[in-house]
């Protein structure tokens, strides 16, 4: 028993069958017409698509070697359970997340050993300056939280990453649009064209960095990136001496899923700036597929600064490589509603000006 092969119009996907007075394919719903060599065409696009395919090989990190961890310390904060790792002759006297000033010592156990490390660049001083910057030109910031009394604690922090490597192959298909209008005694006629975009391509991406603490926000690092790799050297804990280490809580298997996320968005981001000259592209299919995936782990330098305002405690981050600071500032409400003020009467002012002059003339 034959099977009819049904074709959806890749307009409005209602179905379309051959009209024999027109000798072409066309669709009952919105008119509109195709050639038959190009449904055909664009039916063998489709055969094509296949699921994402993102999948790792995952070798990040390595085992601790015998007595590696013997001068190094875990610290477990009693109040937020963070847990931070430094040398034994660091002072850890409060916690670099939440501040509280009791921790527990320990023996380092577990986890692995970082693959590779980018050592602190910037000092605690550089930290100071870059946050006392960050409040200039801030009008509406209290003034009295610009003063450098408020800055609670300053502590370098060595925050683990998972770097994912891969080359991507990826087929995109959009939907395009080219849209005519024009007039003329009668009426007012518009025309609109419509395209099957097709991309397939190659792109690679080298060390992606996931940051694998769950105390660390993933938009406050993502947003003090980039780092720069070139200055990545072979762990060694002497690199610790006088900083602390955010021990990782997340590991790569769970912190895959967001670097597919950034990958896949990267890609998408790529190929959509090559479609031009169309009055809308929308994205109707996008597959993409990793080969030679592979993670690092890796410490990257951040420095931590913890202010207090008003029973309220804000935190920024710092590059402790590139030294680009990061974080929310509060709001002087009070300059607020008398910037708010001015900015209504300023232009219920130009308003009335323009009805005043509408009316002259």
């Amino acid at each position: 028993m034959a099977v009819l092969q049904e074709y959806k119009c890749p307009c409005c996907g209602g179905a379309i069958a051959f009209d024999s007075s027109l000798q072409k394919m066309k669709c009952d719903y919105c008119d509109t017409e195709f050639e038959v060599e190009t449904l055909l065409k664009y039916d063998e696009e489709l055969k094509k698509e296949a699921p994402d395919d993102m999948s790792w090989s995952n070798t990040a990190g390595s085992e601790w070697q015998e007595g590696e961890t013997d001068e190094l310390r875990s610290y477990v904060c009693t109040s937020c359970g963070g847990e931070i790792v430094c040398n034994d002759e660091t002072a850890a006297t409060s916690c670099p997340f939440c501040g509280n000033p009791v921790v527990i010592m320990e023996q380092l156990s577990g986890h692995l050993k970082p693959d590779c490390i980018i050592p602190f660049k910037l000092d605690k001083a550089a930290a100071k300056a870059a946050l006392l910057n960050h409040y200039k030109g801030k009008r509406l910031l209290p003034k009295v939280f610009m003063d450098e009394n408020h800055i609670d604690e300053v502590k370098g922090v060595y925050v683990p990453f998972w770097l994912f490597s891969a080359d991507v192959d990826a087929s995109i298909r959009y939907r395009g649009t080219k849209v005519r209008t024009w007039s003329d005694s009668n009426y007012n006629y518009t025309q609109t064209n419509y395209y099957s975009i097709v991309r397939d391509g190659s792109v690679g991406f080298s060390l992606v960095p996931v940051d694998g603490s769950s105390r660390m926000a993933d938009d406050l690092m993502e947003s003090i990136e980039p780092f720069n790799f070139n200055d990545a050297v072979d762990f060694q804990t002497a690199y610790l001496a006088g900083y602390m280490a955010d021990k990782y809580d997340v590991d790569a298997d769970a912190s895959i899923n967001r670097a597919n996320e950034r990958i896949k968005r990267s890609t998408e981001e790529v190929f959509a700036g090559t479609v031009e000259g169309y009055t809308s592209v929308n994205t109707e299919a996008s597959s993409v597929a990793f080969n030679n995936g592979k993670a690092k782990y890796a410490l990257y330098p951040v420095w931590l600064l913890n202010t207090t305002w008003n029973g309220n405690k804000y935190t920024f981050a710092m590059n402790g490589q590139t030294g680009k600071l990061v974080g929310d500032l509060p709001l002087d409400k009070s300059a607020y509603r008398r910037w708010l003020f001015g900015l209504t009467a300023g232009i219920s002012a130009a308003t009335f000006g323009i009805l005043y002059l509408l009316w002259l003339l």
